[in-house]
This record gives C-alpha cells, structure tokens and sequence, in this order.
C-alpha cells in the first residue's frame, strides 16, 4: 500500500468519516443489544448478551485503526460494509478515493460512481 500524504483539510475529513462510521456501527450494536435485552427472559439471555458485547468490541476495537497509514484500507472496508458512503469521504484526494475504491471493491462491493 502507497504511503499518502494527508492534508490539514484531507485529515479533518478523514476524521470526521473515522467518527461517523463508527457512530453508526456503535448505535446498531446499541440498537441490537437493546432488542436482545428486551426479549431476555432466563439467565442464559444474560451471558449472551455479554458474548454479543464481547464479540462486538472485538470487531470494532480491530476495524478502527486511525493510523495514516491504514485509513484507505479502514475506509474501504467501511465502505464495502456501509458504515460510511461516498459522501462521507467527499473532499480526499483523487489518488485516496481510487485506492480506498479498489479496497471495497477488491472485498466485493462495487462502489463506482
């Protein structure tokens, strides 16, 4: 992978997608986890709740890695997943957006334009 260069402005919006993503995916958990804890109603429901939790921070905690250095693989895989869309990235460099592009693609989503 191509070590890019990030602008003041490319890093702000690089941020501000990093966090929208991750509010999204955050409040689906929370949503999730809610509906489970409705619907419990023995003991075990209990520990599955803590498993989905535990397996949910695993996930995020892996998927978001604000380094430079892995953000246009980060995006590519958010964008393939649909934590973020095209919108949200508008404003990187052409150079990002085609290597972030080819990323979710190369996963199996086509995200032309």
């Amino acid at each position: 992978m191509k070590d890019f260069k990030w602008s003041e402005a490319e890093k702000k919006i690089a941020r501000r997608a990093f966090e929208t993503a991750l509010k999204r995916e955050c409040s689906t958990v929370m949503e999730n986890l809610k509906l489970q804890a409705a619907q419990a109603e023995k003991p075990d429901d209990i520990w599955a709740l803590h498993d989905y939790l535990t397996e949910q921070r695993r996930e995020i905690d892996g998927k978001y890695d604000y380094r430079y250095s892995q953000l246009i693989t980060v995006f590519g895989r958010l964008l393939k997943e649909k934590w973020l869309s095209e919108k949200d990235i508008e404003g990187l460099g052409e150079e990002k957006l085609q290597a972030i592009d080819h990323i979710a693609s190369f996963c199996g989503t086509m995200t032309k334009k």
